[in-house]
Formats: structure tokens, sequence, C-alpha cells
């Protein structure tokens, strides 16, 4: 619907005043302005009569008429402002909280039908409340606290349900985390487990950790989860270095071998390649040079001559 408000950015109900033919009620809301300015606006707004209210719930419905719904959406816009204000716990702008709130009470007008013979008001609580809670959840943390449905359910519960203890004046102390009773109580009240108490509990407590914490930072803050959770083998450069070693050992020696006289090339493998994982095996110099009727100075002598033949073209093969 083109008629949204955006609260957020303050560019409210003049604009949408303009697109829906405005009438001198509805101008008192302000092209722009803060916050409180939109609230004190949409408050003077005038409430619709039951006749009205389904007057234009009929030319929306059959006509299309965004004339219509924009009178329906502007004249309820104080009860999002009514329902935001019990989610400001959370730390989140209200002018936010609002904004998500329209979109919830632009989607009932939409799906609102008149012969049901129940008043906007009563059916657009749950669309709005169900945009903030959308909200909520994606923005309160980093990570989702609340995937499922019950779990946004048991969220939004315990959350109250927690706060209630700690205004409680019987209360001795004040304490961030709920004691063996409180859960059970809190599990026998809403119907759940208490490990599912607990695990929301935990969720909702526990804070966000940067993966990547600031190059400037210092000390333990300077370490971060991203420092053990990173793959070095899988670094770009490192699987260029590792596929040319492969290569390597498998193409290039082979073909360095090949450059070899059969003498110089036992020597070699006997020398270099036939090695047990311990480390032992192979010829030594003296078996060598038994083998060859030479000194085994001569067979060094070969083995030096052949390393470098073999190192010159592996570096032409790389």
């Amino acid at each position: 619907m083109s008629y949204a408000l955006s609260p957020k950015s303050m560019t409210s109900a003049g604009a949408a005043t303009h697109a829906v033919a405005a009438v001198n009620p509805w101008s008192m809301v302000p092209p722009l302005g803060n916050l409180d300015a939109y609230i004190s606006a949409v408050n003077r707004l005038p409430m619709l009569t039951l006749e009205q209210e389904q007057e234009f719930s009929k030319k929306l419905k059959e006509n299309n008429d965004l004339e219509a719904a924009g009178k329906l959406v502007l004249s309820h816009l104080r009860l999002v402002v009514s329902i935001s204000r019990k989610y400001l716990g959370y730390g989140l702008p209200h002018g936010d909280l609002i904004q998500e709130g329209n979109i919830g009470l632009m989607k009932a007008v939409k799906r609102f039908d008149p012969d049901q013979n129940v008043r906007l008001v009563s059916y657009a609580m749950h669309w709005i409340k169900a945009e903030i809670h959308e909200y909520i959840l994606k923005n309160w943390r980093m990570v989702k606290v609340a995937t499922t449905k019950a779990q946004r359910k048991l969220f939004f519960n315990l959350r109250s349900m927690k706060q209630g203890y700690k205004d409680d004046a019987d209360v001795a102390t004040h304490r961030d985390t709920l004691t063996e009773g409180q859960i059970d109580a809190m599990a026998k009240t809403l119907n759940v487990k208490r490990e599912e108490v607990i695990e929301m509990e935990q969720r909702m407590s526990g804070g966000d950790v940067l993966l990547d914490p600031s190059p400037n930072e210092d000390g333990e803050d300077a370490f971060g989860p991203i420092a053990y959770l990173a793959d070095s083998m899988q670094e770009p450069t490192a699987l260029m270095e590792s596929r040319e070693r492969d290569n390597l050992t498998s193409g290039g020696l082979s073909t360095a071998l090949q450059e070899l006289d059969p003498r110089a090339r036992r020597i070699v493998e006997e020398r270099w390649l036939n090695v047990n994982d311990d480390g032992s095996g192979g010829m030594t110099l003296h078996d060598l040079a038994a083998e060859y009727k030479v000194s085994a100075e001569r067979i060094r002598q070969i083995e030096v001559a052949a390393m470098k033949k073999m190192k010159k073209v592996l570096a032409a093969y790389s």
C-alpha cells in the first residue's frame, strides 16, 4: 500500500493524507518532525465511528479504495503507539517499534473483513503485535534467541514474568538469574518443561561476542572466536601452496628422476625416497659404495650432482 507511514524517518501522515485526498482533520499530522510531535499529532486524529469504519472497509474490500484505506490506517495510528510502548524494555528505538507496528496495522487493514462483525481495533492488535514481535526477535540480539513459535511465546512470557519477580516487593534481593523455585513456577505457569525455561533464560542472559574483535583492542579482548574457528588450511594461499606441493611431489619429482642416469636415479631413490615412516630404511653411502665398488665419497659426489640437476628440472617444472 502506498500510504505507508514511517515514524523512523518521521515522514508521516502529511504525505499520506495527500495521497488519500486530505480532509482538514487529517492535516493535523505534520509532514516532518520529531517522535514526540508525531505521537502528539496521531493522538489528535479523530476516531471512526462503527458506521464510518464499516463504510470505509467495504469501499476498500469492494473497490480497492485507497482513500478509504488511508482513513482506516490514520484513525488507528494511536493504537500502534499505545501497543509499542509496552515493548520499550527491549532497548530498541521507539520510532522503529512504531514503524513495525504500522506495517502490521496496514496488513490488518488490507485483510480486514467488515462482514465478520468485529471492530478493526480488535482485529488489528494481533497483526501489530506480530510485526513488533518479529522485529524484536530479529534485532534484540545479533543471534536469534527464538526461532520456533513455542520459543517465541516462551521468550516474551518469560521476560515479562522475570520482570515481575524483580518488581515484587517481597523479594529480598534482585538477582539477574532465576532461582530453582522461580524456574519451577514459570514452567508450571507456562506449561513447559523446566529445561526449556532454563535454556531460554541462558539465551536471554548471554551476551553477544564479536567474532573478529577490533584490531585496536589489546589483551584478551583482542582475541575473538574467529581465531580458533578459522581453518587455515582453507585459506586461498595455503590451498595454492598445497596444490603446488602435490604437483611437484607427483609429476615434478617423476619428471626430475627421469632426467638422471640409472645409477644416479637409484642412488637418490635409495638415499631419499625409500624411507620408512619412522625415518629408518634406505641405504647408506657405504652400502652403495660397496655395491658399485667405488668409494663412499664418489657416491656422495654423484648424489650432489644428481640433486642439483633435479632442482633445475623442478624449478622449470613449477
